[in-house]
């Protein structure tokens, strides 16, 4: 499985919910974004200091903890 370097869990940081390193977005933040229809396209745009491979690992991350 490949390493999922941009998730992190850090009980100080969003009560401990797995983040983006380095940002306070959460996983679920992202995955309800795409669940509602916006393209990673979109997201991109709406949050600018994402990159793609931020949304690819948490897409990853999901389906490893389902």
């Amino acid at each position: 499985m490949k390493t999922l370097d941009r998730i992190v869990l850090n009980p100080e940081i969003m009560g401990g919910k797995p983040c983006i390193k380095g940002l306070r977005m959460t996983v679920g933040t992202i995955i309800g974004l795409l669940a509602s229809g916006i393209s990673n396209s979109e997201i991109l745009q709406m949050y600018p200091y994402l990159q793609q491979e931020d949304i690819m690992q948490t897409l990853s991350y999901v389906a490893w903890r389902s």
